[in-house]
């Protein structure tokens, strides 16, 4: 899909300071430094629209950019380690929880994961929540360039068996592979955000 046009709309902490929920939203979650923003600004092919970091934890606020004059993306704080303060880190689960919970207008949730790491409870916890939620999830698995193709074949089926056996799904979720530097499986995450 080509876009037209991106930007950023506003930060939140709470529901209160959401923006109208006008438009469907697509929400982007993971771990912390698993690149959420650049999904994002590699779906939307601008370089700096979500902000990006080497260092973990750098997204703490409910993020939500305008897609085109139809969507908004909601790029949410990652979870795990991160350098941040423990009152901080504390905040994000309700905060990301919350909205996940409460926001009507809310269409996808992309659960975003490094292809060369193994689930963690977090992440099997989160997709075990969404499924019995039923709140529609889309599994990406990043990084994919970093790997040779035998390889992320091999850890792309691991991460779908460890995930539907920790999250207790019946199942089992089939993950696009994605590369910021290939644009490798941008197509096919357009494809799920417009049937949706």
């Amino acid at each position: 899909m080509k876009t037209l046009s991106a930007e950023f709309i506003k930060s939140a902490t709470a529901p209160s300071h959401y923006p109208e929920g006008v438009f469907s939203e697509v929400a982007f979650v993971g771990r912390s430094n698993v690149g959420k923003s650049s999904l994002i600004n590699t779906l939307v092919g601008r370089k700096n629209l979500a902000k990006t970091s080497n260092t973990p934890g750098r997204t703490q606020l409910v993020n939500f950019f305008l897609i085109n004059g139809r969507y908004s993306f909601v790029d949410l704080p990652g979870y795990g380690f991160a350098r941040v303060p423990e009152a901080v880190r504390r905040n994000w689960g309700p905060m990301v929880e919350t909205y996940l919970s409460q926001r009507p207008n809310l269409r996808l949730v992309i659960l975003i994961m490094d292809i060369r790491r193994d689930p963690a409870a977090h992440d099997m916890d989160l997709l075990q929540w969404l499924n019995h939620y039923r709140i529609p999830a889309l599994l990406v698995l990043t990084k994919t360039d970093k790997l040779s193709k035998s390889q992320v074949r091999i850890h792309a089926r691991r991460i779908a068996d460890t995930l539907t056996k920790g999250a207790d799904l019946t199942t089992p979720p089939n993950p696009i592979l994605f590369s910021a530097r290939t644009g490798e499986g941008k197509d096919v995450i357009w494809s799920f955000i417009e049937a949706l």
